[in-house]
């Protein structure tokens, strides 16, 4: 079955009452694509700071360079003041870095109502898995977006590339179909799949490609384009494979390859967000990412080199730049 491209079909049902915790650059990307549909969610902060709790001034310049300026509730979840609103919630977009999923869900759970759905939109895989345990019969979706985005300063955000969102029920009761409707037609060039296992495991496979060299020789996307590193990307490629293909899920080489370096080509001006990671001196991803892959590898038995080593390389210059 084909994915489901955005629509625009109506519903006279009231309009979900959304919330976004991680409130980084794809975070508020997502908060303005909402808010131009008419609602804009609630921002869930996770730590104490001036802003929260009051309306705060978010900045935004889209892709044509067009800025504008919209305002977003920030709450702080352990206030007072914001149990009214956390019990009001009917969807939250989970936008923080994978290490963050649960340690940012576990308190927050049992704040929200019993019906409020979930939707993962993260780098990497894992997390969905880990929190099976706390979610008691809710909703779980998982996502993935290519659409780019850079946080200029902390309520500032501007958009640097148009690309494809995919959208799944993943685990409990089906999403609304206000709730879904209202994602499809705010998100540009958005999707409801039948199956969005492969999609994640194809936006890994470019993670695992393009993040790790990226942050590990310290350059752009587009430089890896150069020949000597395409013998290290087929490796690491070859080896996702192998591992996707014992999970049952087939990944065909030559349309993978081709993909990764049409990202690369497409992205060719970004810096990964690994690189950024690394040059903030900031945790990486590169266990919800190569990480996963060498973890389900070893659950059956396939050897991973070319994946060890980068992880290898990216965790040592990770503990140096920490």
């Amino acid at each position: 079955m084909s994915p489901q491209i955005s629509s625009v079909n109506q519903t006279d049902s009231p309009q979900p009452s959304i919330a976004i915790v991680g409130a980084g650059a794809i975070g508020q990307l997502l908060f303005h694509q909402l808010a131009s549909a008419g609602q804009a969610p609630l921002l869930i902060g996770r730590q104490q700071a001036s802003t929260d709790n009051r309306p705060t001034l978010l900045q935004f310049t889209d892709l044509k360079g067009v800025p504008s300026t919209r305002t977003a509730q920030v709450i702080i979840p352990n206030s007072d003041e914001a149990q009214a609103d956390l019990k009001h919630i009917t969807l939250l977009i989970v936008c923080v870095k994978a290490y963050q999923v649960i340690e940012t869900l576990k308190p927050l759970l049992p704040r929200l109502n019993r019906e409020c759905q979930l939707l993962l939109l993260h780098n990497g895989m894992g997390p969905h898995l880990a929190l099976a345990p706390y979610l008691n019969g809710r909703t779980l979706c998982l996502g993935t977006t290519s659409q780019g985005a850079l946080k200029q300063q902390r309520w500032q955000v501007r958009q640097t590339g148009a690309g494809l969102t995919q959208l799944e029920l993943f685990s409990g009761p089906k999403l609304t179909q206000t709730t879904k409707t209202h994602l499809l037609n705010a998100i540009p060039n958005s999707q409801w799949c039948s199956d969005i296992i492969p999609m994640l495991w194809q936006k890994l496979a470019v993670n695992i490609a393009i993040n790790p060299l990226t942050a590990i020789y310290q350059c752009r996307n587009g430089a890896l384009a150069a020949p000597q590193y395409r013998h290290t990307i087929l490796g690491l490629l070859d080896e996702v494979i192998l591992v996707a293909q014992a999970e049952q899920v087939p990944l065909a080489r030559e349309p993978l390859i081709t993909r990764v370096f049409d990202v690369i080509h497409l992205t060719a001006n970004n810096f990964s967000s690994m690189y950024q990671d690394i040059a903030h001196r900031r945790p990486t991803e590169i266990d919800a990412i190569t990480g996963y892959l060498i973890q389900r590898a070893a659950t059956h038995g396939i050897p991973t080199p070319h994946n060890q080593a980068i992880y290898q390389q990216l965790t040592t210059l990770e503990q140096r730049s920490n």
